[in-house]
């Protein structure tokens, strides 16, 4: 009755949830319901903006691809000089993808040869011992992420979105954490929201931090928004 009369008075009043969405960029898994996700306007169901990013997609993505050529040639005779001719360039890793199809994921190869032959899957963190002095360099310029735009002209990702994890995760995630293969319902990105805000994921804790930006890409997803987190993308690799 409080709040009611003191809308009628003229005093805008706002769900909690949208509060908390508006001031940190992010959806609260704390107090989220997933009816209010359920219920809530996306352009996720647009059909005319799934087209236009598609094909924003297939034209980044190749105009990309013919404009660092170079960088990528360099990238390749690097690996080459500190792992020999012998040593593989690419790195192929299973990831899921959008409805929880799984795809492999194409990268320059960053770390050394069988790095988890011992330890078996393991999340990348900052300060891996498993990668290599030429993966530090590229990983430092995302360079050995660029062989992923043949995955976005591929249909396997769009080149703005949440990032794809490996099954080994996606399953013991989806367990722990409340709302997890919601983030399946869109192709998964080069880039998103999630790895501005939160760079590396290194425990089910940050996985489950990094979930509450993907939730806020998806649900206020655009092509302005994409467009924007590309500008801030560009940002992170030119200054670090």
């Amino acid at each position: 009755d409080f709040l009611r009369h003191q809308k009628q008075r003229g005093v805008p009043v706002t769900d909690v949830i949208d509060f908390l969405e508006r001031e940190t960029e992010r959806l609260d898994l704390d107090i989220l319901r997933p009816s209010w996700l359920l219920y809530e306007k996306s352009s996720q169901t647009d059909i005319l903006y799934r087209w236009l990013k598609r094909l924003f997609d297939l034209v980044f993505s190749s105009g990309l691809l013919l404009l660092t050529s170079p960088a990528l040639m360099l990238t390749v005779l690097a690996i080459w000089i500190e792992g020999g001719m012998s040593a593989p360039v690419f790195y192929r890793q299973r990831r899921v993808g959008r409805h929880g199809r799984a795809f492999d994921l194409m990268k320059f190869r960053s770390m050394r040869v069988n790095a988890e032959q011992h330890t078996g899957p393991r999340f990348s963190s900052a300060d891996d011992d498993r990668v290599t002095r030429t993966g530090r360099l590229i990983r430092r310029f995302r360079l050995d992420e660029l062989p992923q735009l043949l995955n976005v002209i591929l249909g396997d990702m769009s080149v703005v979105g949440p990032r794809p994890e490996r099954p080994e995760f996606v399953d013991i995630l989806s367990r722990q954490v409340p709302l997890y293969g919601y983030r399946h319902g869109v192709r998964p990105g080069l880039t998103g929201w999630a790895q501005l805000n939160f760079p590396y994921g290194a425990s089910m804790d940050d996985a489950r931090e990094k979930l509450t930006y993907d939730l806020y890409y998806i649900k206020n997803t655009n092509i302005v928004t994409d467009l924007l987190i590309l500008l801030q993308t560009l940002e992170v690799v030119v200054w670090g």
